[in-house]
C-alpha cells in the first residue's frame, strides 16, 4: 500500500491488521452506503505489442472483448485446467491490467513470465502506483455523480467501466450496486472525504462479504489448483469462454463442459462457528462419493456472535442431502444457491 494513501487512512480512523487490511474498529460491520480501501488488491500491468495475443492464451476468458468501457473476470489455469488464480481483466489507454489478491501477485506474476519467451510483452507489479476503494450501497451511483461532477452516469451493468479525469469506475456484480474506483492516491484523497460525508468507511473485509454473497470467486495460495473453473462457477459470472479457442488448460475445461458431469458447485450460506472457517479447509457429508472430502470453503467473512458468511465448492448431492458440515463431526453448513442460480438438469 502507498504510504501516503495509508497515512492518510489512518488520519481517518483506519488501522491495519498483520495481513495489511484496512480495519475500522469503531465502525459497524455492514451499512448503507458503505466504503472501503481495497489494498489487499495487487494489480498487474501487461503492455507491449503482443500484450493482447500473451493474455489471450493464459486465461480462461476472451480478452479480445476487454476494451476501456468493459471490464470481465477471468482465470488462470495450470495445464491440467485447475485454477491457480482468479482474475479481473480491464484496459486503461492501451495497457492490460489484471487485478487479483496481493497474496497471489507473486505466483501469478512468475508463473506469466515464465511463458513471455520472445514475445513483445512487459509484466510489472504496480500495485502501489494506484489506489483501489469501493463504494457499495442503493445510493451509491447517485453519490458518485454528487462526488465527481464530470460524471454523467455510473457504470450501468456488472463489469461496465466508466474513465472518470484520472479515475476508472468498474460496476461490480452484487445484489446492491457497487463501484471499484482506481486511480492515483491524491485523487482517491479527495474522493475519499466526499463520499465519507454520506457514506460509512468500513473494514476491507465488508468486501469480501459483498463478493461472497454475490457468488463471485477468489483463488487464496490455500485454494490453488483445487478447482477447474466450473466448480467455483466462474462460466456463470462470465469468466469463461468456450469459444476463444487455446489457452493453458483449456483442453480439461473445455472437456468439463462439454463432456463431463459436473459434481461440484460453488454455493453460498452461513455456518456458526467460534473461529474463521480457512480458505482450503475440508467439509464432510456421509454420503460423499469422494475418498477424500465432500467440499472445500473457499472464502469466509464474519457476520458477528461466531456466525460466518461462506461461500464453499461442494458436492451437488451432498448439499441436496442436506447434512454436509465443516469436518466430520463439525459445524453443520447451511449452504444454498448464488443469486445467479443455476442451470436447470
Amino acid at each position: 500500500m502507498n504510504s501516503q494513501w495509508r497515512d492518510f487512512l489512518q488520519t481517518r480512523g483506519a488501522q491495519f491488521d498483520e495481513a495489511g487490511q484496512t480495519r475500522f474498529p469503531a465502525a459497524p460491520q455492514s451499512a448503507d452506503p458503505a466504503l472501503c480501501d481495497l489494498g489487499h488488491l495487487g494489480l498487474i500491468k501487461v503492455t507491449g505489442a503482443d500484450a493482447l495475443g500473451f493474455l489471450q492464451g493464459q486465461v480462461t476468458n476472451d480478452v479480445r472483448q476487454v476494451s476501456v468501457t468493459h471490464s470481465q473476470l477471468a482465470g488462470y489455469c495450470n495445464p491440467k485446467g485447475r485454477l491457480l488464480a482468479s482474475l479481473r481483466i480491464f484496459r486503461i489507454d492501451e495497457a492490460l491490467y489484471l487485478q487479483l489478491p496481493r497474496t497471489q501477485l507473486d505466483l501469478v506474476l512468475k508463473r506469466l513470465r515464465m511463458y513471455v519467451l520472445r514475445a513483445q510483452v512487459a509484466l510489472t507489479d504496480v500495485t502501489d502506483d494506484f489506489t483501489v476503494i469501493g463504494l457499495s450501497g442503493e445510493s451509491a451511483g447517485d453519490l458518485l455523480m454528487a462526488a465527481l461532477p464530470d460524471l454523467s452516469s455510473p457504470p450501468a451493468e456488472f463489469n461496465d467501466q466508466i474513465q472518470s479525469g484520472e479515475l476508472t469506475l468498474i460496476r461490480q456484480a452484487g445484489t446492491l450496486p457497487r463501484f471499484l474506483i482506481l486511480g492515483p492516491w491524491p485523487a482517491l484523497m479527495a474522493l475519499w472525504d466526499r463520499l465519507a460525508a454520506q457514506a460509512t468507511p468500513l473494514d476491507a473485509s465488508y468486501w469480501t462479504l459483498l463478493d461472497i454473497r454475490a457468488g463471485l470467486p477468489t483463488i487464496q495460495p490455500e485454494t490453488r489448483e483445487a478447482f477447474v473453473p466450473q466448480m467455483v462457477n466462474l462460466q456463470r459470472v462470465d469468466g469463461v469462454s468456450f469459444t476463444k479457442g487455446c489457452y493453458t488448460g483449456q483442453e480439461i475445461v473445455a472437456r468439463m463442459q462439454y463432456l463431463g458431469k459436473l459434481k461440484r458447485r460453488l454455493y453460498i450460506g452461513e455456518v456458526t462457528l467460534d473461529r474463521p472457517p480457512a480458505p482450503g479447509e475440508e467439509l464432510f457429508s456421509p454420503i460423499s462419493e469422494s475418498a477424500q472430502t465432500a467440499g472445500t470453503i473457499v472464502e469466509a467473512c464474519s457476520l458477528g456472535d461466531d456466525r460466518w458468511a461462506i461461500s464453499a465448492v461442494a458436492e451437488i448431492a451432498a448439499v441436496a442431502d442436506g447434512r454436509l458440515s465443516l469436518g466430520e463431526g463439525g459445524p453443520r453448513l447451511r449452504l444454498g444457491e448464488p443469486p445467479y442460480g443455476f442451470p436447470a438438469t
